[in-house]
């Protein structure tokens, strides 16, 4: 998200709008970085406050924001990558590199950094996205393929709903996949019996428990109507 025309576009939103995209790094930023002093760098945290180990977050100014939205920041951070990750080019002294800009203002940069990084649920998100349907268009048309992210959207909002309201524990972090093997195709039989409506689920299946459980917790919402 950080170029010049979509952050120009967020700044023109007014002060209301905070914003907080990722950046490239390009050779210019890359420069800058490495000759930020050690001085400068201050310890990137967790949700908690604590410390996060191995990475730092440092705010670049001067001539480098010339040309952007008056009142933008942008914030770096470097980081000791897992073992085995590969390094990029735009990394440097072994350190994993990212940059991001953001438009908050009087707010420590660790914790502008910390809520960047949590939007890795946005990322979350897409994923399940592609895997209800989004990572392929498969109708012919531009109309129709609307009407298919439509649908798509629709099932993604009771993929989010479903867990909060329905779900406990390591269920809530079920992705779409898993979602469709352990509840959605689990065998059943609705029977319909002194007019009441009955629907019997198989012994056997190791996750009937989750299902007969969200279904107890669904009824004891109030009615939305």
């Amino acid at each position: 998200g950080g170029t010049h025309d979509f952050v120009s576009w967020l700044a023109k939103r007014g002060r209301w709008l905070s914003y907080s995209v990722g950046m490239v790094i390009t050779d210019t930023i890359h420069q800058h970085i490495l000759k930020i002093p050690a001085s400068a760098w201050t310890p990137a945290i967790e949700t908690g406050g604590e410390a996060r180990d191995g990475a730092w977050v440092a705010e670049l100014t001067g001539k480098l924001l010339d040309g952007w939205p008056k009142g933008m920041r942008l914030i770096v951070r470097k980081e000791r990558p897992h073992p085995g990750a590969q390094l990029r080019i735009t990394d440097a002294e072994g350190m994993r590199i990212t940059c991001f800009a953001t438009n908050t203002p009087d707010r420590p940069i660790a914790e502008l950094e910390l809520r960047h990084r949590l939007r890795a649920r946005a990322e979350d998100r897409i994923r399940a996205a592609r895997a209800t349907g989004l990572r392929n268009l498969p109708l012919h048309s531009t109309a129709q393929n609307k009407v298919w992210l439509e649908i798509v959207q629709i099932a993604l909002d009771l993929l989010a709903w479903m867990p909060m309201l329905a779900l406990t524990g390591t269920a809530r972090l079920w992705e779409p996949r898993r979602l469709r093997f352990r509840l959605f195709s689990a065998a059943a039989q609705l029977v319909t019996t002194g007019r009441r409506r009955v629907l019997r689920l198989a012994r056997h299946w190791p996750w009937t428990g989750e299902i007969t459980a969200a279904l107890a917790r669904l009824a004891l919402l109030p009615n939305p109507g």
